[in-house]
């Protein structure tokens, strides 16, 4: 079952894109004017794979899927187990000429293949649903992301906000990661009590 769910660790935002080219030596020196607005560059970026596990929504979201992906797996089981004892059942009834007639036999063997397409076709549907989930999970995930990036850089006014795993090497002094983490939690606490309070005040009302 372990293509029943590939729970991602990471998720691939490419905030900005990278230049692998090595650059090309000018024959001609940069103008100063060049040189200082190279100086002036504002670069942070952020290690997202600490977002998935340090961003509250994403923890909660993951241990969902988790818990979804292991019910699908028991339930698979279950049924496997079933299929496998009545397959087990007719293949002893044959052999021990436990059939009445011909006919009897093919209909118990037409009700064995029966089972096991329906085993298929629910391990084939529990497989889509929960990548599909996954799917708006990580789609979610990287709008949530993309938007407080937005509103956090109109402050901060970085000129690039990168993905780390797109690059080589940068310095710590550019690792803005905790900042958004924090940022991220803290937005998201705010929408969670703004719900909370929303679902008990339609509670109350429903009482009445």
């Amino acid at each position: 079952m372990k293509k029943l769910f590939l729970l991602a660790t990471t998720f691939a935002i490419v905030l900005t894109a990278c230049n692998n080219q090595s650059p090309k030596i000018d024959e001609n020196p940069a103008s100063s004017a060049s040189s200082e607005a190279q100086t002036d560059l504002r670069i942070a970026y952020v290690e997202v794979d600490s977002i998935m596990t340090q961003f509250e929504y994403a923890k909660e979201k993951s241990k969902e899927l988790e818990k979804k992906s292991l019910n699908a797996r028991n339930t698979l089981t279950q049924k496997g187990n079933q299929f496998q004892a009545a397959a087990n059942n007719f293949q002893q009834k044959l052999q021990n000429n436990g059939f009445t007639s011909r006919e009897q036999a093919e209909s118990a063997q037409a009700a064995l293949q029966r089972q096991q397409n329906d085993l298929a076709a629910l391990q084939a549907r529990l497989e889509n649903e929960l990548a599909n989930e996954q799917q708006k999970f990580l789609q979610s995930l990287q709008d949530s992301l993309n938007n407080f990036l937005e509103v956090y850089n109109k402050e901060k006014k970085y000129d690039m906000i990168i993905n780390k795993s797109a690059i080589l090497y940068a310095g710590k002094k550019f690792d803005i990661t905790q900042d958004v983490i924090n940022g991220l939690n803290k937005r998201y606490k705010k929408t969670s009590n703004k719900t909370e309070g929303t679902k008990k005040s339609d509670e109350k009302k429903s009482e009445k």
